[in-house]
């Protein structure tokens, strides 16, 4: 194999903080500063990195082999990737989408539609486990209403992140939930129970600040006949009905009985193009086009045609190749012992408890960071902070709890990860524009850490029960 170390060395603590600082630099002066596309700034980061490798005595094939190592992991989410934007286009083109947004409009008030929104995503997320899905399907429909009624759309899609975080931190069929748990050799359950302490005061604060901003925006949404020439506009567009919404029912159907996210999605485009043929007088051949290049509106009116026209194959495309340049460099700062040594350099210096809480949680951050993978920033950390919980008595439900605060939701914030590519395809917004609107996925972070200074919700052995 060529994955032998023998003639390779650890980088020194030194070399490891010069290595992932020049990587930060390199893209965060790439994009505030010049301007430059963040795939061409990866590729640099990765030049740089396999440079410093080879300075361990990485050979070239070992370097490749550390590159197809990083992709290997996050297969899975590229492969998810595809069946969004297929899913997307298929939703569009059954009316699924168009008819949500139009029954939307009449059911939603411009003043509680933030909070209404965020508690919706969160309910869809807790119950599916999938923050994806909840921004490809409800997402992508509280984009087109809040777009209606004339919200910023930026702090719209913080709010669908923010929804759908929520719930895929704390749904007991969540892959993150289940595999922070694990990672931390934990019951699943203590692990719930302790994030509670966090959470919930957090996701309280959420709904008060979406509420507080609907009603600031409530007075500057679209005015009554502007509204009702969208939803003309959707009614000449698609034939809306309450069949419309069978294919989400198919999906949500098959999510609440645990079928594989692949084959719930199936499912659903499945029953979507059945039903763009049979009632929205789409074409076979016009359904399946779609799936590939995305659905084409043409309402007549911009804003609408800007909202529906996404979807397809070619849409995840950006997305798909970003997240494999970032895995590909997350492969090398793994193999390379460079995220390793940097961490356990900190934990050198931690002298108590809260310090080593705030330490798991940023270190989930800088793994997102480097590794552009939640499930592996969750998985690295259990195995780095493992035994330093142990020494320090803490129960392990507190490791599993700062793993999901710190990777969980830094994940959707960062552009390059595999969650943040996603959401860019997916919302057409990068993280860089909604990141200041989700409240709670930064503020869940940083309450955890000031009540952990206070000595809050700090658990040790036996001590919760």
């Amino acid at each position: 194999m060529i994955n032998s170390t023998e003639d390779q060395q650890d980088p020194s603590f030194l070399h490891s903080l010069i290595c992932f600082g020049g990587v930060i630099v390199i893209v965060i002066s790439g994009m505030l500063w010049l301007d430059i596309s963040l795939h061409s700034l990866l590729v640099i980061a990765l030049v740089w990195v396999a440079g410093h490798s080879s300075l361990l005595g990485f050979s070239y094939l070992k370097i490749k082999s550390a590159m197809i190592s990083g992709i290997e992991k996050g297969l899975g989410a590229i492969f998810i990737f595809f069946l969004i934007g297929i899913l997307v286009a298929a939703l569009i083109e059954s009316g699924t989408i168009g008819g949500l947004i139009y029954y939307g409009l009449d059911l939603l008030h411009p003043t509680f539609f933030l909070p209404a929104g965020l508690v919706l995503c969160s309910l869809m997320s807790l119950a599916t486990g999938t923050a994806w899905g909840t921004i490809a399907t409800i997402g992508v429909v509280l984009m087109g209403l809040g777009a209606a009624l004339g919200i910023p759309l930026p702090l719209v899609a913080g709010m669908v992140v923010s929804g759908a975080s929520f719930g895929d931190k704390m749904s007991p069929v969540s892959d993150t939930t289940n595999l922070a748990a694990m990672s931390a050799e934990t019951d699943l359950y203590s692990h719930i129970k302790s994030m509670l302490y966090t959470t919930v005061p957090t996701y309280i604060i959420s709904i008060i600040l979406f509420t507080l901003f609907g009603l600031y925006y409530s007075g500057q949404t679209l005015s009554a006949e502007e509204l009702l020439t969208l939803t003309q506009h959707l009614e000449i567009e698609f034939a809306i009905s309450p069949l419309t919404l069978l294919p989400l029912i198919v999906l949500l159907t098959l999510s609440l009985k645990r079928t594989p996210a692949e084959i719930s999605m199936l499912a659903s485009v499945g029953t979507a193009v059945v039903l763009a043929v049979a009632t929205q007088d789409r074409t076979v051949t016009e359904v399946l086009n779609s799936l590939h290049t995305g659905y084409v509106a043409n309402t007549g009116l911009e804003q609408l045609d800007t909202l529906l026209t996404r979807g397809g194959i070619t849409s995840m495309m950006w997305t798909m190749s970003l997240a494999l340049i970032a895995l590909s460099l997350g492969g090398i700062l793994d193999r390379g012992g460079f995220v390793r040594v940097l961490l356990s350099g900190l934990l050198m210096r931690i002298k108590r408890s809260a310090s080593l809480m705030a330490a798991t949680i940023g270190a989930g951050i800088v793994s997102n960071m480097s590794m552009g993978e939640g499930y592996l920033s969750i998985i690295f950390g259990g195995q780095i902070f493992k035994d330093s919980y142990e020494e320090d008595g803490l129960e392990k439900h507190m490791l599993s709890r700062c793993l999901e605060e710190g990777a969980t939701l830094s994940t959707s914030l960062i552009p390059w990860t595999t969650s943040g590519a996603f959401i860019t395809g997916v919302l057409n917004m990068s993280p860089l524009e909604f990141a200041p609107w989700a409240f709670f996925n930064y503020l869940n972070p940083l309450l955890s850490i000031g009540l952990a200074y206070m000595g809050f919700g700090i658990f040790r052995k036996t001590q919760l029960n």
